[in-house]
């Protein structure tokens, strides 16, 4: 039984499954037809136009944006939530308050 406890592991479980992998992967390489690049087969494609290769850079900025926002709307959310009944509900106005204020900074920002 030991045998067979090592090999439902995780870490050799991973190392099975990549091998499984790798061997998959090499029989489709060898059952695919060869690739020719027969009259702009591998160039890009834009409806029956010749496209130029252009290089695109992507920004982050936006992303980290929405992140920041979906981070503390559920952060807030989390907080409000747990909070217990009581004179300590004040704080929780004023933290709602406070997170009101951060959302505005972030949403009116230049």
């Amino acid at each position: 039984m030991k045998g067979i406890d090592i090999l439902i592991s995780p870490p050799v479980a991973f190392v099975l499954f990549l091998i499984a992998a790798a061997l998959l992967f090499r029989l489709g390489r060898r059952m695919a037809p060869k690739a020719n690049n027969v009259g702009g087969k591998l160039t890009s494609y834009a409806c029956g136009e010749d496209m130029p290769g252009t290089k695109i850079q992507f920004g982050y900025r936006l992303f980290f944006f929405v992140a920041l926002f979906f981070t503390i709307m559920h952060v807030a959310a989390l907080v409000i939530a747990t909070v217990p009944s009581g004179k300590i509900v004040l704080f929780a106005v004023l933290y709602l308050a406070v997170i009101f204020l951060s959302i505005m900074a972030l949403v009116t920002r230049d």
